[in-house]
Parts: C-alpha cells; sequence; structure tokens
C-alpha cells in the first residue's frame, strides 16, 4: 500500500506514526518554496506541517521544482505526502518519531508549468518565500525575468514578485517575506542585493523598485539538521515494514533541529510577525534580531571539534562519528575539548547556559547511532577548516585566559600526522595506516609530505605553526603551543593514538610543563 491522501484518511491511530486532521489538507496556501530537497523537507516544512497541527500557522506550502524529473512524479503520486522518521538522542534518551507531514499542497515544474507558478504571485493569502538551492543558487547571472521560466533561482523570484507587484498595483501590504535557508553566511541580504541589482538590469520600473525595497524582507537565516534522506534499501524495508505503507519520499532525519531567522518581530511590523508565526511550533526555531550567536557555535562547537577530532578519531581506528563516541576515552576527549577549550574561546559573547545547552545538543548529536557521519569526509580540506573554525578559537582562547590549551594542541598535533603524505597517485597525496592506503584530500598536501620528507617532528612542528599564510598567525609565538603540539606530535608516533588519549590527563613532558586547559 502506497503513502496517500486515501490512506492519511483512513489509517487508524496508532504509535507507529503521527497522523495529521484532515482539516489541514484544506488550508490556503500561504508559502512558496523553490526546492524539494531532503533538508527542507526535514527542517523548514516539517516545522511548518507541526505549527498547522497546533492551530498557529494555518498554511501550506506550494513547492517550485526546476525540473520535470527527479521525485516530482512521487509528490504527485502520494499527494504531496511524505513520512519523516526522526531518530537520534536528546537529552540522553533515544528519539524515535515518525510523522505524515501534510504541508506540502502541489508541486509545481518551474519548465513546464511556469504560468502557474506566476499565478500563484497572485495569491492573496501569499505571505511567505523559502528557498535551499544549494550555494550556489544564491550568485548573480544575467537572466531575463520574461523568460519562461528565468534561468536563475533569483530570476525566477524576481519574476513571481513582479507578477505580484503588478497583480496588486503595488500594495505595500502585499509584498512578502523571503527566507533563503542556502548554506551560506548572510543568505537574506546578499538574495536581496542580487535582486535589486536583477531589476536594474531588466529595465523595471522605479515604482517596482521602491515596492521591492520597502515592501519585501530578506531574511539570513541558518538551518542545522543532519537529513541524510532516503535511507538504505534494509532500513527502508524496516520502516515501511513498522508504518504499515510504502513511501518513495521517506526521509530520515536527526532528532536535533534549528532554524534561526534574522528578524526583528518586536519591531511593530505585523505582517513579519504572521509570515513567522510557526516560530512558536518548537524551540528548535529562533527568531531573533543578530543571529550571529547561532553561526559561531555551530562553526565553533560543532564544526570545530569535528575538525579537532577527525585526524585523531580516524587514525585511532573509528570509522563514523558515533563508533568514536562509544569509546569512553574518545568521548572525554570531546566533551572536554567542546566545554573546556571550545566553547570559553568562542569569540563572540554567549549567555552561559545557551552555549551549553547547545554544547549538550552537539554531544547527544555525535552519540547519535542513526546518523552515519564517517570522520575521513571531515578532514576533506582540513587545512582550510582548521584555520577558519579554529585558529580564531585558539587566539580568543589565549586573549582570554593566557593559558596553554593542551587538548586543542593534540588535535593540532593529530592533524599534522594525518597530513603525512606518503605516496602520490593522480595527483592525490595518500597516508597510510595500518599498512593501508588513505586519501590527503587536502590542497595543501604536497606541502606537508615535503616537509615529512625533509624535517624532523619538532621541526615540522615550527615550520607549519610559523606559516603566517597558512593561519593568519605566528602560532609559534603563542607560550607553550609549540612545545605541547611537538611533544604530542611525537607521543603518537611513538606510543600510538590509544594510548596517547588515555593517559591525556596525567601526561607530563619532562622537558617543559604542560598547563592546564581553563
Amino acid at each position: 500500500m502506497n503513502l496517500s491522501t486515501s490512506l492519511l484518511l483512513n489509517r487508524p491511530t496508532d504509535d507507529a506514526v503521527s497522523v495529521s486532521d484532515s482539516a489541514l489538507l484544506q488550508l490556503p496556501e500561504k508559502v512558496l518554496q523553490f526546492g524539494t530537497g531532503v533538508l527542507l523537507r526535514g527542517l523548514p516544512d516539517y516545522f511548518i506541517d507541526k505549527a498547522n497541527r497546533q492551530g498557529i500557522f494555518n498554511g501550506r506550502i506550494v513547492v517550485v521544482k526546476s525540473t520535470d524529473g527527479g521525485d516530482l512524479s512521487a509528490f504527485r503520486k502520494q499527494d504531496n505526502l511524505y513520512t519523516l522518521c526522526i531518530r537520534g538522542i536528546e537529552q540522553g534518551k533515544t528519539v524515535e518519531e515518525n510523522v505524515i507531514c501534510s504541508a506540502i499542497s502541489r508541486v509545481l515544474s518551474a519548465k513546464s508549468e511556469w504560468t502557474e507558478v506566476l499565478q500563484v504571485a497572485t495569491n492573496p493569502d501569499l505571505q511567505l518565500v523559502l528557498s535551499n538551492t544549494t550555494e550556489v543558487g544564491i550568485q548573480l547571472v544575467q537572466d531575463d525575468i520574461q523568460q519562461s521560466p528565468p534561468q536563475s533561482f533569483p530570476g525566477k523570484l524576481l519574476a513571481v514578485l513582479y507578477a505580484r507587484y503588478l497583480a496588486f498595483g503595488g500594495d505595500p501590504a502585499r509584498g512578502l517575506v523571503i527566507v533563503p535557508t542556502e548554506l551560506i553566511p548572510d543568505n537574506g541580504t546578499k538574495l536581496d542585493a542580487i535582486l535589486l541589482e536583477l531589476a536594474h538590469r531588466n529595465g523595471l520600473e522605479t515604482e517596482f523598485i521602491d515596492w521591492l525595497e520597502s515592501a519585501n524582507t530578506c531574511c539570513n537565516s541558518l538551518v542545522d539538521r543532519i537529513v541524510p534522506g532516503l535511507p538504505d534499501a534494509n532500513t527502508r524495508m524496516t520502516l515501511e515494514n513498522q508504518l504499515g505503507y510504502t513511501d518513495e519520499l521517506l526521509t530520515v532525519a536527526e532528532s536535533f533541529r534549528l532554524w534561526a531567522i534574522e528578524a526583528d518581530i518586536e519591531s511593530g511590523n505585523e505582517k513579519l510577525r504572521s509570515a513567522l508565526s510557526f516560530r512558536e511550533a518548537d524551540p528548535g526555531i529562533w527568531v531573533q534580531p543578530n543571529i550571529d550567536l547561532f553561526r559561531e557555535l555551530k562553526l565553533r562547537l560543532l564544526n570545530g571539534t569535528h575538525t579537532l577530532s577527525c585526524g585523531l578519531a580516524f587514525l585511532r581506528g573509528f570509522s563514523t562519528v558515533s563508533e568514536a563516541m562509544q569509546d569512553e576515552d574518545f568521548a572525554t576527549f570531546i566533551q572536554n575539548l567542546m566545554l573546556s577549550e571550545l566553547l570559553p574561546g568562542v569569540p563572540y559573547p554567549i549567555e552561559e547556559e545557551i552555549g551549553l545547552q547547545f554544547a549538550r545538543d552537539v554531544l547527544d548529536r555525535f552519540r547519535n547511532s542513526y546518523i552515519e557521519h564517517r570522520w575521513l569526509a571531515i578532514t576533506v580540506n582540513y587545512s582550510t577548516k582548521m584555520q577558519l573554525r579554529n585558529i580564531p578559537t585558539l587566539m580568543h582562547f589565549y586573549r582570554e585566559f593566557d593559558t596553554m590549551p593542551r587538548i586543542m594542541a593534540l588535535g593540532f598535533a593529530a592533524y599534522l600526522l594525518f597530513m603525512r603524505g606518503v605516496e602520490e597517485r593522480g595527483g592525490v597525496w595518500y597516508g597510510k595506516l595500518d599498512g593501508e592506503a588513505y586519501p590527503i584530500q587536502d590542497d595543501k598536501a604536497a606541502y606537508f609530505a615535503q616537509l615529512w620528507q625533509t624535517q624532523s617532528p619538532q621541526e615540522l612542528t615550527q615550520t607549519v605553526l610559523q606559516n603566517r599564510l597558512l593561519w593568519g598567525h605566528d602560532l609559534a609565538k603563542l607560550p607553550h603551543f609549540s612545545e605541547a603540539v611537538g611533544y604530542y606530535l611525537t607521543q603518537l608516533l611513538a606510543d600510538g593514538v590509544k594510548a596517547t588519549i588515555s593517559g591525556l590527563s596525567v601526561q607530563q613532558n619532562p622537558s617543559i610543563t604542560i598547563p592546564q586547559s581553563a
């Protein structure tokens, strides 16, 4: 039996899946969404479905897909319903929840149904535009909005806004709230600037450009939820047996969810408050005048911990993040790294409880065995990630505490060891672990391979830390940092990763004193 409206309406109440009330299928279309990807289905669309169930938002989503292929037929076959299977850990407890999401009313192909998309623009109920068109979607390209359809996402959106302007005679009350979720900083600000530039390039009238700027609001946003999408065949069979039906759009997501939207809802802008009313449906939605805090926490705690741990974990023999968290010593390393050094080193003012709660959530995410996050994949572009995610934290930690962060030092030493390339094949350098080759997918791989061939571990440590082109700073000038990194690198080589991690709390170099971290 396939998922469908008929199944939804006739399914008996049980604990296997959460089913929405049939009345929600008749709600007006308030949202226009560009993109059908799993992140949108697993986060914004899930939140709107949840808000509808609570009687808060009371609106459905028209989705625009750029092509006719892919999952378009699956949406139509299933009456635009899909199942979200949420799996994870929250506050140490396992979470397993299945939800049939009914927030999507229809999916339109921009390629073959562009006229219908423009018709949506004339709907007086429309309030909100969402998007996730990948990072390259928010770019300025030469585009003609009179095409059917325009080439780019900003071109399509501008055409929609122009159609709405014409339909309502430039009524300022009919402007829209636009929330892109593409994973780039200041996504709303950048999209806003592109729309304005495209309007000028298309020779649109001054009155429309004034309406575009004054009646519409582009909000920066940050989304964070791992949504791998369709599970492997065995997992899917198990889930569908549990659900009692088949679902071509079945989507798995972790339990953690965050959608931070930059908007001042206390400013008296009722249109903004109404369009974002779904914010009250879930504690994972944050609407604030400034969302830099959430960007910093994600970058420094989640991404930063990944980067300082990935080399060490891989060399220890762990394949995935959750596997490493099952090892007591390594789990302790990650927890101490995050709470004792990275959180205090975040170069942004943070309320203590907000920072601690975010860290606890990250640790729960790391323990989630339902999500297969591979350490080797995290090492891609290792050097760039280290520079962006961890060097500002390291520098701020020294400024605040004037103390050497020894757990960071061990993570940095493991980075140096991971980057020891021993052979090159097809333009890719490879390291060796227990006789097996692993790829070093980093643009500095050749630089490190040369250093390992010509310098001792202590010399290499000093050379790399002094490299301002890599880090923007001479890290060798940080008190005791070079000695500690060199010491840990030597110990990793001599004793191995397991012994080094196990003895981290009691290790002392006879030639230097490694201060305890704050």
